[in-house]
């Protein structure tokens, strides 16, 4: 996969997944209590993903209109989900079960582009990365066992699209040798991405917690949970609403960015009936005229105060405005009822749709124009109307009841502190 195709996905699921799901309070677990590897070890004696099942991962992720999927092979506490030479430490060991083949071989069965998740450091494997810190001659043990490991992975599951790397403590890419370590990959597999957590920058960024485009633009990905955390925890029911997932879809889209979103299956494999329902919402949203916005479209950019060349934007109490050639897009993030009213238009609209409900009736006088929504709309979560127009949309207002014949202001007389 090359970056440009990289930079089309726009919407990808991850899965967190490991032993600490099944103690259900969070990824970080093991550090943040000071577990020891023994005691991980009776931990993931009693590690049964019975209802872990790949497909159904796989369709969740395709349900929610995602094109890609990275799934977490080893996260910070070293258990390895998959059947590894290198250590008995892993998902085969203790239930017979190679959870990333089988991620791996559904995901490529459905078509979906896949990236794998591995930890640098991990808490388990001695020496460790305190270690290594500390002592020269454990650190040339600590990085050889690392790279090895990385080797391992990238040979059992070749060909994949991306190597996701994570928990880069305590080294700079100097420390963790990372030019080494992407060209010793990038032999097993010439055209695999990478992303930037060894060191380096990266093929693309991945902003965590935050949908911030890299300044200058640089390829990017911004990873970010569905709840609080990435890993699966019991009493985490801060859930973000399929409303703030468009959101941040069209955010990223409007960066030229991907979004990542995360999941966290419960200890048996199970994922929580919130994320399903969440993702299955936002999918429905996409195959019901969201999809078209994250194809290309533009911000319809305005100011308060005089107009400015290239405005032609406007703010709306149902929702915001977006453009692409000569169409006008209204996402109607709060319905207005029976009848949809637009107002200041510099141009003339030739049909308006909308998604399942197709064309709908509409009356244009002069820069006004009126839509009849038909029944159930207001049902739908943030139904998206297009305009086909005679021209590149634009639409103008002020404060007043009309545009003044005589130079002003659009709001504003004064600089606000108000930011649009």
């Amino acid at each position: 996969m090359d970056l440009l195709e990289f930079s089309d996905l726009r919407y990808g699921l991850f899965v967190h997944y490991g032993l600490y799901s099944q103690l259900a309070r969070g990824e970080w677990v093991m550090n943040r209590e000071k577990i020891t590897p023994l005691q991980l070890r009776e931990i993931a004696l009693r590690f049964q993903p019975s209802a872990f099942a790949a497909d159904e991962i796989c369709r969740l992720a395709l349900a929610g209109g995602m094109k890609y999927l990275v799934f977490t092979t080893m996260h910070h506490e070293g258990f390895r989900l998959y059947r590894s030479a290198l250590s008995d430490f892993n998902s085969w060991q203790y239930c017979e079960r190679d959870l990333v083949r089988e991620l791996v071989e559904s995901a490529r069965a459905h078509g979906l582009k896949l990236g794998l998740y591995h930890s640098l450091n991990n808490w388990y494997d001695q020496p460790d990365a305190v270690a290594a810190l500390e002592d020269p001659a454990a650190y040339q043990i600590f990085i050889e066992q690392t790279f090895a490991r990385l080797q391992e992975l990238l040979r059992l599951f070749t060909p994949i699209d991306i190597f996701w790397y994570d928990g880069w403590w305590p080294f700079s890419a100097e420390g963790w040798q990372a030019e080494r370590m992407n060209q010793q990959l990038r032999q097993e597999q010439p055209n695999l991405l990478f992303n930037g957590r060894n060191g380096l920058p990266g093929d693309f960024r991945t902003p965590e917690g935050h949908l911030t485009a890299p300044d200058p633009w640089h390829p990017w990905e911004a990873c970010m949970t569905l709840n609080q955390h990435w890993g699966y925890h019991a009493h985490d029911n801060d859930w973000k609403s399929p409303r703030e997932v468009i959101k941040m879809l069209l955010t990223c889209s409007l960066g030229k960015g991907n979004l990542l979103l995360n999941i966290g299956p419960r200890g048996d494999g199970s994922i929580p009936a919130e994320s399903i329902e969440i993702i299955s919402q936002v999918g429905s949203w996409l195959r019901n005229g969201g999809e078209e916005l994250l194809q290309g479209v533009q911000v319809m950019p305005f100011s308060p105060g005089l107009r400015q060349s290239g405005e032609n934007g406007d703010w709306d109490a149902a929702g915001p405005l977006y453009a692409k050639g000569q169409r006008l897009y209204w996402l109607l993030f709060y319905c207005p009822g029976s009848q949809a009213v637009l107002t200041g238009l510099e141009m003339k609209v030739r049909e308006v749709r909308c998604g399942r409900f197709g064309r709908l009736d509409f009356v244009q006088s002069e820069d006004r124009v009126s839509i009849n929504l038909p029944p159930g709309l207001e049902k739908e979560l943030a139904p998206v109307l297009v305009f086909e127009c005679d021209r590149a949309p634009s639409i103008y207002r002020t404060g007043g009841m009309r545009v003044p014949k005589v130079p002003h202001p659009r709001y504003d007389p004064v600089q606000p502190d108000i930011k649009y």
